[in-house]
């Protein structure tokens, strides 16, 4: 059996997809998740792009104690010496630098020849190996690029001291036929293939991400880079989970093995689907809502009478539980933080309080408690833990000609206390207005999308939004709450108080 390794690139090419903004808190508790899911590699981002992809690459690199921490590197020196300086503290760390290779890139991107790309491949993989015992390197754009070339620019950076060599479908414009024929040319041109790890990162333009990383392990690559769910921008990523349920399901045609421990997937995936706030489609494949759902009758039948008439996956090997084992207001704290530690939650002692706390109001309202309402309980404590305002306050009333008004509360981190109103053609318009009233920003709500948490009446809402900031970035908010309008008014506030947060950081009034 071959061992593949898995490379997660969720915290920096995940990151990349319109909307989509890890703080450093989240950014933490996601590469917690992925080390206990079992991936190798976790891609933390691109330390010279600013201070605080820096500074989560730093905090990661000192949270995880088993899998190794990288870094993403532009064939720059300055680059190197950033990615050095972040993944010092490191348990196990590696480096990742790219070059683009193909035509397209080098005259209108890099402006530079064939020649000029060799030698700067050369001179960089050859500086951050001094730096870095592992040191990655991948030819950007290495499918639309001349085969004799790419031979030729992953020579230069094995020669030169890289040790694992990622070949990116940068655009998802292969298909898995030819990126297979690929994998065996450089097979056959490169004496040290399989000294070396070669490695896949594909992109899902053309919807064929997952089947291509198949067939360039199918055909050599030892390695697979992808995202929680796919997400990334454009189409997305190779969707890491679909990737490692097929090499367990199928282990009898791809002789491979996967070090991912599959019963984290769907709670890894969860964590990812709230703070990203991408939504998993209900039809996608291993984690999606339908996937274990049967609703024709036959099927039904069927699965009743063995549930390998319809079902390949069984949903306990995801970690999906049919048993959601409730807890309710009578459910005492060791009961509670027993079940949070089946799910993988082992909170600080002052934590512990606080969170007991919040799940005894919650259930004063609702009478059994889920699985679904503890990860929830548990993200909203993250989440408001990092806010730099808390919401204190929301009183909504009626003003003559159908218009709403509001008035809200806040707190700053400081302690300052902040109140406005303001008014809005509906309850939630009023809310934002004054929210954007509070925090002197003008944003443009680009997306307002509320789901229950469980089923029934009694679910907790959670609400996601994306704001535009003036500049053009987008800021994505998250609010849970038992009541639908303060948790709309929590996901607005936080949005726009990371736009309020970059604002002041980079010195605009």
């Amino acid at each position: 059996m071959t061992e593949i390794q898995f490379f997660d690139t969720t915290l920096r090419d995940g990151e990349q997809t319109p909307g989509v903004h890890f703080d450093q808190n989240e950014k933490v508790q996601i590469a917690k998740q992925l080390e206990k899911w079992g991936v190798n590699v976790i891609e933390a981002g691109f330390p010279i792009a600013s201070k605080g992809d820096f500074e989560s690459v730093q905090a990661i690199a000192r949270a995880l104690k088993k899998a190794t921490v990288c870094g993403l590197a532009r064939c720059v020196k300055e680059d190197i010496d950033c990615a050095y300086e972040a993944l010092k503290e490191a348990f196990s760390s590696q480096i990742h630098i790219f070059l683009a290779t193909s035509d397209i890139h080098l005259k209108y991107k890099l402006k530079m020849t064939q020649t000029e790309v060799l030698e700067r491949i050369q001179e960089h993989v050859r500086y951050a190996k001094e730096r870095f015992d592992v040191v990655q390197f991948s030819p950007e754009d290495a499918t639309r690029t001349e085969w004799g070339f790419l031979v030729q620019a992953v020579q230069t950076a094995i020669d030169a001291g890289a040790t694992v060599i990622n070949i990116p479908d940068t655009v998802g414009y292969t298909n898995p036929t030819e990126f297979g024929a690929l994998f065996r040319h450089l097979k056959e041109q490169i004496p040290q293939f399989d000294d070396v790890i070669f490695s896949t990162h594909c992109h899902d333009d053309l919807g064929m991400s997952v089947a291509n990383a198949l067939a360039a392990i199918e055909n050599g690559a030892r390695r697979v880079e992808g995202t929680v769910n796919g997400i990334g921008e454009r189409a997305g990523n190779t969707s890491l989970e679909e990737v490692a349920v097929a090499l367990h399901i199928r282990k009898d045609y791809y002789q491979a093995d996967s070090p991912i421990v599959l019963n984290e997937t769907k709670r890894t995936s969860e964590l990812v689907s709230r703070l990203s706030g991408m939504m998993v489609p209900k039809n996608k494949a291993v984690v999606g809502g339908n996937a274990y759902a049967h609703e024709s009758g036959i099927h039904q039948d069927g699965v009743l009478k063995n549930p390998d008439t319809y079902e390949i996956i069984t949903p306990s090997l995801v970690g999906v539980e049919k048993n959601s084992l409730p807890l309710g207001k009578l459910s005492g704290r060791h009961a509670f933080l027993t079940r949070l530690a089946e799910l993988g939650y082992h909170l600080e002692t002052a934590e512990e309080k606080e969170v007991f706390q919040r799940f005894k109001q919650l259930a004063d309202m609702k009478k059994n408690i889920t699985k679904e309402d503890l990860h929830a309980l548990v993200l909203s404590q993250e989440v408001e833990k990092s806010a730099k305002y808390e919401l204190t306050h929301l009183q909504l009333q009626y003003v003559t000609g159908g218009v709403q008004g509001a008035v809200l509360t806040i707190v700053t981190d400081e302690k300052v206390i902040l109140e406005d109103a303001a008014t809005g053609s509906g309850s939630i318009e009023a809310i934002y207005n004054t929210i954007s009233r509070l925090l002197d920003q003008e944003v443009e709500l680009t997306d307002y999308r509320i789901q229950s948490i469980t089923n029934g009446k009694d679910a907790q809402a959670e609400v996601h939004v994306a704001v535009k900031a003036q500049n053009g970035e987008l800021y994505h908010g998250i609010g849970i709450d038992f009541d639908v309008l303060n948790a709309s008014a929590k996901a607005y506030l936080q949005a726009c108080s990371k736009v309020k947060e970059q604002t002041e950081k980079r010195g605009i009034n």
